[in-house]
């Protein structure tokens, strides 16, 4: 087993703290240029990156985490516009007058067309023309189960002649509802309306 001997220097080691100290003067510079050094750290001066470094930007406030830009990609961030200018400038882009020629179209950036061809459903047929007796064969149908409901909760002790009343008369409502409908069937319509 190959152990370095404790009282020889490393040279890899002096090798990586010098790139380390290359790293650290090139992000502590207040200017985004490269360093003179190599990236093997030749040429770099220990002694610069050891110096005290000042903890203030130029505007005099201290560093923060959004001042750090090691690769200088950052540059100005946009400022946001507040909601009347945002409104303003959405009101020029409809006329054209502020609209700016490179920016992309979004989601918003057009004109609503009239609803010329808007859906206006029929008007539902009058009940006042409805055959009565269609219309008393629709109330038994519907009447029957909420009678029945209504006799269960306030009428406990209905006599069962009642209660096969409001049955049979649920059952032919029912029954005639369903001999109303068309017997025959239209092959060519597949239910739907224009």
């Amino acid at each position: 087993m190959n152990r370095p001997d404790p009282g020889s220097p490393d040279q890899g080691a002096n090798q990586d703290d010098a790139v380390w100290l290359d790293l650290v003067a090139r992000l502590e510079a207040d200017s985004p240029a490269g360093g003179t050094g190599s990236a093997n750290g030749a040429g770099t001066d220990p002694g610069a990156a050891a110096a005290p470094r000042d903890d203030s930007t130029a505007g005099g406030r201290p560093a923060s985490f959004r001042d750090f830009d090691p690769l200088g990609l950052a540059g100005a961030a946009p400022a946001e516009m507040s909601a009347a200018e945002r409104q303003a400038a959405g009101d020029d882009a409809g006329t054209g007058a502020g609209a700016d020629a490179d920016a992309p179209a979004g989601p918003r950036d057009y004109d609503v067309d009239g609803d010329d061809g808007a859906f206006v459903p029929e008007e539902p047929p009058s009940l006042a023309g409805t055959d009565p007796l269609t219309m008393l064969a629709w109330l038994a149908a519907v009447g029957g189960p909420v009678a029945l409901l209504f006799s269960a909760m306030f009428w406990r002790s209905a006599p069962l002649l009642a209660i096969v009343g409001i049955v049979a008369v649920f059952v032919l409502g029912t029954v005639y509802l369903i001999m109303q409908l068309p017997q025959e069937k239209d092959e060519d319509d597949d239910g739907a309306r224009v």
